[in-house]
């Protein structure tokens, strides 16, 4: 996946959604200290991340620099809410 650059990327990448449009893989944010984030704790935490995204002379944890799809890591988890990420292929079955 390409990486983030702007505000305006997070929210089209929030307006899309939390699952890819061909195929339904979850997707997570991936902040500027290496963090996996939800897409729950990102919209929970949006004005931080504003700030972080605008001020490019700061670089701290909502600092959003990537998206990707988790397709096999059934034990990430998001950094700030503690709560799993969905996983497209490393599920229990």
């Amino acid at each position: 996946m390409p990486a983030i650059q702007s505000l305006a990327e997070v929210k089209q990448a929030l307006r899309n959604g939390a699952y890819t449009s061909l195929g339904g893989y979850p997707l997570y944010f991936i902040a500027a200290d290496a963090e996996a984030l939800s897409f729950e704790a990102v919209r929970e935490r949006f004005r931080e991340v504003c700030a972080d995204m605008l001020d490019m002379s700061h670089m701290s944890q909502w600092r959003i620099v990537g998206i990707e799809i988790n397709y096999e890591d059934a034990d990430l988890v998001c950094a700030h809410t503690g709560k799993r990420i969905p996983s497209a292929y490393g599920e229990d079955e």
